[in-house]
Protein backbone atom coordinates (compact mmCIF):
# COMPACT_ATOMS: atom_id res chain seq x y z
CA UNK A 1 0.00 0.00 0.00
CA UNK A 2 1.19 3.50 -0.82
CA UNK A 3 2.10 5.85 2.01
CA UNK A 4 2.91 9.54 2.10
CA UNK A 5 5.09 11.74 4.26
CA UNK A 6 3.85 15.33 4.16
CA UNK A 7 6.12 17.98 5.70
CA UNK A 8 4.76 21.24 7.08
CA UNK A 9 6.40 23.16 4.22
CA UNK A 10 4.26 21.21 1.74
CA UNK A 11 6.94 18.76 0.58
CA UNK A 12 5.44 15.31 -0.12
CA UNK A 13 7.38 12.02 -0.22
CA UNK A 14 5.69 8.94 -1.65
CA UNK A 15 6.64 5.46 -0.52
CA UNK A 16 5.23 2.20 0.83
CA UNK A 17 3.37 1.76 4.12
CA UNK A 18 5.08 -0.25 6.86
CA UNK A 19 3.88 -1.01 10.36
CA UNK A 20 0.43 0.15 11.41
CA UNK A 21 -1.72 1.68 8.68
CA UNK A 22 -2.89 4.85 10.37
CA UNK A 23 -2.36 8.58 10.13
CA UNK A 24 -0.01 10.33 12.52
CA UNK A 25 1.32 13.87 12.85
CA UNK A 26 4.65 14.22 14.62
CA UNK A 27 7.98 16.01 14.81
CA UNK A 28 10.29 14.54 12.16
CA UNK A 29 13.89 13.89 13.24
CA UNK A 30 16.77 11.83 11.88
CA UNK A 31 19.25 9.39 13.41
CA UNK A 32 22.62 8.65 11.77
CA UNK A 33 23.34 5.32 13.50
CA UNK A 34 24.24 2.42 11.23
CA UNK A 35 23.02 -0.13 13.80
CA UNK A 36 20.91 0.01 16.94
CA UNK A 37 17.50 0.59 15.38
CA UNK A 38 15.83 -1.45 18.14
CA UNK A 39 17.47 0.74 20.79
CA UNK A 40 16.18 3.77 18.87
CA UNK A 41 12.65 2.36 18.67
CA UNK A 42 12.57 1.64 22.42
CA UNK A 43 14.28 4.84 23.62
CA UNK A 44 11.66 6.90 25.55
CA UNK A 45 13.40 10.10 24.41
CA UNK A 46 11.74 9.61 21.00
CA UNK A 47 8.22 9.97 22.38
CA UNK A 48 6.38 12.57 20.30
CA UNK A 49 8.71 12.17 17.31
CA UNK A 50 8.88 10.18 14.07
CA UNK A 51 12.39 8.89 13.40
CA UNK A 52 14.14 8.85 10.04
CA UNK A 53 17.03 6.38 9.85
CA UNK A 54 19.70 7.71 7.49
CA UNK A 55 21.37 4.31 7.04
CA UNK A 56 19.68 2.84 3.92
CA UNK A 57 18.94 -0.72 5.11
CA UNK A 58 17.11 -1.26 8.39
CA UNK A 59 16.01 -4.55 9.94
CA UNK A 60 18.64 -6.92 8.56
CA UNK A 61 19.46 -8.43 11.99
CA UNK A 62 15.84 -8.51 13.12
CA UNK A 63 14.49 -7.88 16.59
CA UNK A 64 16.50 -9.08 19.61
CA UNK A 65 14.24 -8.42 22.60
CA UNK A 66 17.12 -8.43 25.11
CA UNK A 67 18.40 -5.22 23.47
CA UNK A 68 15.25 -3.20 24.16
CA UNK A 69 15.87 0.01 26.15
CA UNK A 70 12.35 -0.01 27.62
CA UNK A 71 9.35 -2.32 27.73
CA UNK A 72 7.79 -0.94 24.56
CA UNK A 73 8.36 1.20 21.47
CA UNK A 74 7.93 4.99 21.74
CA UNK A 75 8.29 6.89 18.43
CA UNK A 76 5.15 8.09 16.67
CA UNK A 77 6.48 6.90 13.31
CA UNK A 78 9.40 5.18 11.58
CA UNK A 79 10.89 6.26 8.24
CA UNK A 80 13.40 4.15 6.29
CA UNK A 81 14.87 3.79 2.80
CA UNK A 82 14.56 0.00 2.74
CA UNK A 83 13.08 -2.36 5.33
CA UNK A 84 14.47 -5.90 5.54
CA UNK A 85 11.65 -8.41 5.99
CA UNK A 86 13.84 -11.54 6.18
CA UNK A 87 16.49 -10.89 8.84
CA UNK A 88 19.53 -13.12 9.27
CA UNK A 89 20.75 -13.32 12.86
CA UNK A 90 20.83 -16.20 15.35
CA UNK A 91 19.50 -13.84 18.06
CA UNK A 92 16.58 -12.54 16.01
CA UNK A 93 13.14 -13.32 17.42
CA UNK A 94 11.01 -11.16 15.11
CA UNK A 95 11.01 -8.65 12.26
CA UNK A 96 10.85 -4.85 12.44
CA UNK A 97 7.59 -4.96 10.46
CA UNK A 98 5.92 -7.14 13.10
CA UNK A 99 7.43 -5.07 15.89
CA UNK A 100 5.93 -1.86 14.45
CA UNK A 101 2.55 -3.58 14.08
CA UNK A 102 2.69 -4.84 17.68
CA UNK A 103 3.04 -1.32 19.04
CA UNK A 104 0.79 0.43 16.53
CA UNK A 105 3.55 2.50 14.95
CA UNK A 106 3.01 3.60 11.35
CA UNK A 107 5.91 4.04 9.00
CA UNK A 108 7.01 4.56 5.43
CA UNK A 109 9.75 2.98 3.36
CA UNK A 110 11.09 3.58 -0.12
CA UNK A 111 11.51 7.34 0.11
CA UNK A 112 14.74 9.24 -0.44
CA UNK A 113 15.85 9.52 3.20
CA UNK A 114 18.97 11.45 2.19
CA UNK A 115 16.84 14.13 0.54
CA UNK A 116 14.61 14.24 3.62
CA UNK A 117 17.63 14.55 5.91
CA UNK A 118 18.99 17.39 3.79
CA UNK A 119 15.72 19.26 4.23
CA UNK A 120 15.84 18.76 8.00
CA UNK A 121 19.48 19.90 8.15
CA UNK A 122 18.91 22.99 6.01
CA UNK A 123 15.50 24.07 7.30
CA UNK A 124 15.67 22.54 10.76
CA UNK A 125 13.52 19.96 12.49
CA UNK A 126 9.94 20.22 11.25
CA UNK A 127 6.58 18.53 11.70
CA UNK A 128 5.14 16.02 9.28
CA UNK A 129 2.29 13.62 8.64
CA UNK A 130 2.57 9.93 7.76
CA UNK A 131 -0.60 8.75 6.03
CA UNK A 132 -1.83 6.17 3.53
CA UNK A 133 -4.26 8.66 1.97
CA UNK A 134 -3.48 12.13 0.67
CA UNK A 135 -5.68 14.75 2.38
CA UNK A 136 -8.53 16.14 0.30
CA UNK A 137 -7.92 19.57 1.81
CA UNK A 138 -4.13 20.00 1.81
CA UNK A 139 -4.30 23.53 3.24
CA UNK A 140 -6.22 22.33 6.29
CA UNK A 141 -3.84 19.36 6.70
CA UNK A 142 -0.76 21.60 6.54
CA UNK A 143 -2.33 23.82 9.22
CA UNK A 144 -2.80 20.79 11.52
CA UNK A 145 0.75 19.62 10.83
CA UNK A 146 2.20 23.05 11.60
CA UNK A 147 0.27 23.34 14.88
CA UNK A 148 1.56 20.03 16.31
CA UNK A 149 3.63 20.34 19.48
CA UNK A 150 5.45 17.72 21.56
CA UNK A 151 3.89 18.04 25.03
CA UNK A 152 3.37 15.94 28.17
CA UNK A 153 5.84 13.28 27.07
CA UNK A 154 7.85 12.89 30.30
CA UNK A 155 4.71 11.98 32.22
CA UNK A 156 3.80 9.54 29.44
CA UNK A 157 7.07 7.59 29.51
CA UNK A 158 8.10 7.56 33.18
CA UNK A 159 7.71 4.59 35.54
CA UNK A 160 4.36 4.68 37.31
CA UNK A 161 5.66 3.27 40.60
CA UNK A 162 8.90 2.94 42.54
CA UNK A 163 11.02 -0.07 41.51
CA UNK A 164 14.13 -1.49 43.21
CA UNK A 165 17.03 -3.35 41.59
CA UNK A 166 18.93 -5.04 44.46
CA UNK A 167 22.66 -4.54 44.96
CA UNK A 168 25.18 -4.62 47.79
CA UNK A 169 26.93 -1.35 46.93
CA UNK A 170 25.94 2.32 47.08
CA UNK A 171 22.23 3.15 47.01
CA UNK A 172 21.30 5.15 43.91
CA UNK A 173 18.02 7.01 43.43
CA UNK A 174 17.29 7.08 39.68
CA UNK A 175 14.75 9.76 38.77
CA UNK A 176 13.09 8.33 35.67
CA UNK A 177 12.44 11.17 33.21
CA UNK A 178 12.33 8.65 30.36
CA UNK A 179 15.26 6.47 31.35
CA UNK A 180 16.84 3.91 29.05
CA UNK A 181 17.13 0.55 30.80
CA UNK A 182 20.89 0.46 30.40
CA UNK A 183 21.34 3.39 32.79
CA UNK A 184 19.99 1.31 35.68
CA UNK A 185 21.84 -1.76 34.37
CA UNK A 186 25.15 0.13 34.20
CA UNK A 187 24.81 1.12 37.86
CA UNK A 188 23.52 -2.29 38.92
CA UNK A 189 26.44 -4.07 37.22
CA UNK A 190 28.76 -1.96 39.38
CA UNK A 191 27.06 -3.31 42.50
CA UNK A 192 24.70 -0.41 43.12
CA UNK A 193 21.26 -0.85 44.57
CA UNK A 194 19.14 1.18 42.15
CA UNK A 195 15.73 2.54 43.13
CA UNK A 196 13.83 3.92 40.14
CA UNK A 197 11.45 6.77 40.98
CA UNK A 198 8.66 8.20 38.78
CA UNK A 199 9.44 11.65 37.34
CA UNK A 200 6.84 13.32 39.57
CA UNK A 201 8.47 12.10 42.83
CA UNK A 202 9.25 14.89 45.29
CA UNK A 203 12.78 15.68 46.39
CA UNK A 204 11.71 15.12 50.00
CA UNK A 205 10.65 11.52 49.28
CA UNK A 206 13.91 10.76 47.51
CA UNK A 207 16.10 12.33 50.19
CA UNK A 208 14.09 10.70 53.01
CA UNK A 209 15.02 7.29 51.55
CA UNK A 210 18.70 8.19 52.19
CA UNK A 211 20.38 7.53 48.82
CA UNK A 212 24.16 7.64 48.50
CA UNK A 213 23.74 9.21 45.07
CA UNK A 214 21.07 10.52 42.71
CA UNK A 215 20.86 9.82 38.98
CA UNK A 216 18.82 12.09 36.70
CA UNK A 217 17.97 10.27 33.48
CA UNK A 218 17.47 11.11 29.85
CA UNK A 219 13.97 11.83 28.54
CA UNK A 220 11.87 13.41 25.79
CA UNK A 221 10.53 16.86 25.01
CA UNK A 222 11.32 20.48 25.78
CA UNK A 223 13.12 20.69 29.15
CA UNK A 224 11.37 23.98 29.98
CA UNK A 225 8.04 22.16 30.02
CA UNK A 226 9.17 20.20 33.10
CA UNK A 227 8.33 22.99 35.56
CA UNK A 228 7.49 20.76 38.55
CA UNK A 229 10.48 18.49 37.97
CA UNK A 230 12.82 21.51 37.80
CA UNK A 231 11.51 22.77 41.15
CA UNK A 232 12.20 19.40 42.80
CA UNK A 233 15.64 19.08 41.18
CA UNK A 234 16.49 22.51 42.61
CA UNK A 235 15.87 21.00 46.06
CA UNK A 236 18.06 17.99 45.22
CA UNK A 237 20.81 20.39 44.15
CA UNK A 238 20.64 22.04 47.59
CA UNK A 239 21.38 18.73 49.29
CA UNK A 240 24.88 17.32 49.71
CA UNK A 241 24.06 14.09 47.88
CA UNK A 242 26.25 13.35 44.81
CA UNK A 243 24.31 13.73 41.55
CA UNK A 244 25.05 12.43 38.06
CA UNK A 245 22.73 13.54 35.23
CA UNK A 246 22.37 12.50 31.60
CA UNK A 247 20.74 14.28 28.64
CA UNK A 248 17.38 15.72 29.80
CA UNK A 249 18.56 15.42 33.40
CA UNK A 250 21.62 17.51 32.45
CA UNK A 251 19.35 20.19 30.95
CA UNK A 252 16.96 20.22 33.92
CA UNK A 253 19.80 20.62 36.42
CA UNK A 254 21.05 23.60 34.40
CA UNK A 255 17.58 25.15 34.38
CA UNK A 256 17.19 24.46 38.11
CA UNK A 257 20.37 26.44 38.83
CA UNK A 258 19.54 29.50 36.73
CA UNK A 259 20.91 28.70 33.28
CA UNK A 260 18.90 28.55 30.06
CA UNK A 261 18.34 25.98 27.28
CA UNK A 262 17.53 26.41 23.61
CA UNK A 263 16.31 24.25 20.73
CA UNK A 264 18.96 23.05 18.30
CA UNK A 265 18.31 23.45 14.57
CA UNK A 266 18.08 19.71 13.95
CA UNK A 267 19.47 18.12 17.11
CA UNK A 268 22.09 15.44 17.72
CA UNK A 269 20.88 11.88 17.15
CA UNK A 270 23.29 9.06 16.37
CA UNK A 271 26.10 6.87 17.65
CA UNK A 272 29.02 8.78 16.17
CA UNK A 273 29.19 12.20 17.87
CA UNK A 274 32.66 13.29 19.06
CA UNK A 275 32.79 15.01 22.45
CA UNK A 276 35.83 16.54 24.14
CA UNK A 277 36.63 16.28 27.84
CA UNK A 278 37.84 19.80 28.67
CA UNK A 279 39.77 18.56 31.70
CA UNK A 280 42.03 16.15 29.78
CA UNK A 281 41.59 17.30 26.17
CA UNK A 282 40.70 13.75 25.16
CA UNK A 283 37.99 13.18 22.54
CA UNK A 284 35.46 10.35 22.87
CA UNK A 285 32.86 8.99 20.45
CA UNK A 286 29.40 9.23 21.99
CA UNK A 287 25.81 8.22 21.39
CA UNK A 288 23.37 11.11 21.49
CA UNK A 289 19.66 11.78 21.20
CA UNK A 290 18.57 15.31 22.00
CA UNK A 291 17.03 18.35 20.37
CA UNK A 292 17.89 20.93 23.04
CA UNK A 293 21.14 22.18 24.56
CA UNK A 294 22.31 24.22 27.54
CA UNK A 295 23.24 27.80 26.67
CA UNK A 296 26.74 28.26 28.09
CA UNK A 297 26.40 32.05 27.93
CA UNK A 298 23.76 31.88 30.64
CA UNK A 299 25.84 29.84 33.11
CA UNK A 300 26.74 31.47 36.41
CA UNK A 301 30.50 30.75 36.70
CA UNK A 302 30.10 30.59 40.45
CA UNK A 303 27.64 27.71 40.02
CA UNK A 304 28.91 25.58 37.15
CA UNK A 305 31.58 25.44 34.46
CA UNK A 306 31.64 23.69 31.06
CA UNK A 307 33.25 20.24 31.30
CA UNK A 308 32.54 18.78 27.85
CA UNK A 309 32.07 20.23 24.36
CA UNK A 310 30.71 18.84 21.10
CA UNK A 311 33.60 18.73 18.61
CA UNK A 312 31.27 19.10 15.61
CA UNK A 313 29.43 22.30 16.52
CA UNK A 314 30.87 23.56 19.81
CA UNK A 315 27.69 23.10 21.82
CA UNK A 316 27.84 22.23 25.51
CA UNK A 317 28.07 18.51 26.34
CA UNK A 318 28.51 18.57 30.10
CA UNK A 319 28.90 20.62 33.28
CA UNK A 320 30.82 20.40 36.54
CA UNK A 321 29.11 22.13 39.47
CA UNK A 322 31.33 24.14 41.79
CA UNK A 323 31.37 23.20 45.46
CA UNK A 324 29.09 20.25 44.73
CA UNK A 325 29.52 16.57 43.94
CA UNK A 326 27.46 17.09 40.80
CA UNK A 327 28.47 16.46 37.21
CA UNK A 328 26.20 16.22 34.16
CA UNK A 329 26.60 15.18 30.53
CA UNK A 330 24.50 15.69 27.42
CA UNK A 331 25.49 12.38 25.80
CA UNK A 332 24.78 8.76 26.76
CA UNK A 333 27.65 7.06 28.64
CA UNK A 334 25.51 3.93 29.11
CA UNK A 335 25.40 3.39 25.33
CA UNK A 336 28.06 1.58 23.32
CA UNK A 337 29.40 4.11 20.86
CA UNK A 338 33.10 3.54 21.06
CA UNK A 339 32.05 0.77 22.02
CA UNK A 340 32.05 1.87 25.68
CA UNK A 341 34.19 4.98 25.51
CA UNK A 342 32.52 6.96 28.29
CA UNK A 343 31.30 4.15 30.54
CA UNK A 344 34.00 5.19 33.02
CA UNK A 345 31.74 8.07 34.06
CA UNK A 346 29.64 5.54 35.97
CA UNK A 347 32.82 4.35 37.70
CA UNK A 348 33.58 7.96 38.67
CA UNK A 349 30.07 8.35 40.08
CA UNK A 350 30.38 5.13 42.11
CA UNK A 351 33.75 6.30 43.45
CA UNK A 352 32.29 9.65 44.56
CA UNK A 353 29.43 7.86 46.33
CA UNK A 354 31.77 5.47 48.11
CA UNK A 355 34.00 8.33 49.23
CA UNK A 356 30.94 10.10 50.59
CA UNK A 357 29.95 7.02 52.58
CA UNK A 358 33.48 6.73 53.98
CA UNK A 359 33.40 10.37 55.10
CA UNK A 360 30.00 9.99 56.76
Amino acid sequence: MKAYLILEDGTVFTGTSIGAQKEVISEIVFNTSMTGYLEVLTDPSYAGQAVTMTYPLIGNYGICYEDMESDRAWPDGFIVRELCREPSNFRSANTVQNFLLRYGIPGIEGIDTRALTQILREKGTCNGMITTKLPENMEEALKRIHEYRVTGVVQRVTHKEKTVLPGDGPKVALLDLGAKKNIARSLNRRGCEVTIYPAYTTAQEILTDGPDGIMLSNGPGDPKECVKEIAEIRKLYSSDVPIFAICLGHQLMALATGADTYKLKYGHRGANHPVKDLTTGRVYISTQNHGYAVDEKTLDPAVASPAWVNVNDGTNEGLQYRGKKIFTVQFHPEACAGPQDTGWLFDSFVKVMKEGKADA
